[in-house]
Parts: C-alpha cells; sequence; structure tokens
C-alpha cells in the first residue's frame, strides 16, 4: 500500500499486544513509527525488533495519564519526523468485578487511561492531524456496544470513546480528517497480563489459549484497512458483530441471553 509509505504513525501501548502488531503491520507499509508505553524495557525490544525488520521507528516512554508527558510525547514525534499523520489510541486497561463490590478509585484507574489518556494525547495532536488531514483511530471494544457483567468501568470507558469519536467527526467534518472506532472482540493476549480487580489491585487475566479468540495480527490488519478506507466504525469478531445487530433491534432480548450467560461471560472474560 504506497499510501503509507513514509507516514507518521503513533501508537500507544505499542510495547507488546494489538498495539505492537499494529506497529509492526503499519512499518511493513512503508510508514515510520512511533512507540509508546510506560515499560522502557520492553518498548526498546520492540523498537530492535522493528529496526532489525528494515522499519523507521522511534520509541517514546511515557504516561499517557499524565498531561505534560502526553503533549510532550506530540513534541517529541514532531521534532523527530517533523509531522504526525495517523494517531492510533491503543493503550487501555481492563478491569473485573460486579460493580456494587468496586471500590470507586477502580473507575478512576480505568477512566484515566482509557479516557482522559486519550484526550490528554489527542488534543495536542488534533492540530498536526489536521495539517496531514490525516487520521485518528480509536481503539475501543465490542463492550462499548453495550454493558456487560462484570466489566461495568471497563464497558463505561469504551462507550465514551465513541462519544469523543462522533464527536470528533462532526466537529472536524469540513478539516478532512479521518476518525476512526475500532470495536475489537476479544483478542489473544500476552502471557502474564493483569487487569485491576474489585479492591482495585492487580491481577492476572485468565488464559484464553482454550478459547476462540481473534488474533493480534488480524485486529491490526483490520485498524490498517479502517485507515486505508477511511471508514468510521469497524466492528471485529462474529460476537461482536452480531451483538451490534441484536443490540440495534432487539436490546431486550439481548438483555435476556445475558442474563442467562452471565457466569460464562464472566469466566472468559
Amino acid at each position: 500500500m504506497k499510501q503509507f509509505k513514509d507516514k507518521v504513525v503513533l501508537i500507544t501501548g505499542s510495547s507488546q499486544g494489538i498495539g505492537k502488531a499494529t506497529a509492526m503491520a503499519f512499518s511493513r507499509l512503508g510508514a515510520k513509527v512511533v512507540l509508546n508505553g510506560r515499560n522502557l524495557e520492553r518498548l526498546r525490544k520492540t523498537e530492535k525488533e522493528l529496526q532489525q525488520a528494515g522499519a523507521v521507528v522511534q520509541a517514546f516512554q511515557g504516561d499517557i495519564t499524565r498531561e505534560d508527558e502526553a503533549r510532550s510525547l506530540v513534541e517529541k514525534t514532531i521534532q523527530r519526523f517533523g509531522k504526525l499523520d495517523i494517531l492510533i489510541n491503543n493503550a487501555g486497561i481492563s478491569m473485573r468485578g460486579h460493580f456494587a463490590t468496586l471500590k470507586p478509585e477502580v473507575f478512576r484507574t480505568v477512566f484515566n487511561t482509557n479516557v482522559l489518556g486519550v484526550a490528554n494525547l489527542a488534543i495536542p495532536a488534533m492540530p498536526h492531524i489536521r495539517e496531514s488531514k490525516g487520521s485518528i483511530i480509536f481503539v475501543s471494544s465490542v463492550a462499548g456496544i453495550r454493558g456487560l457483567p462484570g466489566i461495568s468501568a471497563y464497558c463505561a470507558s469504551k462507550m465514551a470513546l465513541r462519544g469523543i469519536a462522533e464527536s470528533i467527526r462532526i466537529e472536524e467534518a469540513s478539516t478532512g480528517i479521518h476518525v476512526g472506532l475500532m470495536l475489537v472482540g476479544q483478542t489473544e493476549i500476552e502471557f502474564g497480563k493483569q487487569t485491576i480487580s474489585a479492591n482495585g489491585n492487580l491481577v492476572t487475566i485468565n488464559d484464553r489459549s482454550g478459547f476462540k479468540v481473534a488474533t493480534k495480527e488480524s485486529v491490526a490488519r483490520a485498524i490498517v484497512q479502517n485507515v486505508k478506507h477511511r471508514q468510521f466504525i469497524t466492528t471485529l469478531t462474529g460476537f461482536g458483530k452480531l451483538n451490534a445487530i441484536m443490540q440495534s433491534i432487539a436490546p431486550g432480548l439481548v438483555e435476556k441471553i445475558l442474563i442467562s450467560q452471565s457466569d460464562r461471560i464472566m469466566k472468559r472474560s
């Protein structure tokens, strides 16, 4: 795809998982990639992997929940490459636990990363995206279609991303900016990946190897296609697509199914 040759792509949460796979996908198409994450060791490892594959890549450590660090990330990207064509807001954190058992800090932690972190970065990036008439992508989830049991704070944060994306599409309609929203389903995870428990502590996510889940590479390809065709919403996995359709035509039925399958859903999450 020649359209990505020398495009500058900034991807948050790109030291591993979907973010790393997306960085690799864009770099193979000739894009210049900016990696970001909090774990410097993982960042450097991923940066080295991409460099060895021939990619033009730069890693910047930073915590997007801090407004100053998010703004600095944009500034460093411009200093390094002179422009920003594509921003992929991928960094995020999940949680587990019934709403009634949650400490309020769980909501604060999830929203700080999944919503405020996105705003901290996207706002200073907007003038550069306008200038390039580029793309801003929000990596959301099928959990943003409707509330699901055991992940209320996560669902709420992903629904918030849709509201942000829809607002930007209207506000920037005349500027040529492309806004994309990825509704990602269950995806394979790194060994030892953590989530937030009801009491606010980090716990390891259940292994998903026994379930049918999407690969990181398939999600990365879908993100590339969303940008290529300048689509708005891309819904992934059969469950996600069925959920979106059924929620629009028979929300009451969806709720009854979710109630009957609540325990099973929580075990798989």
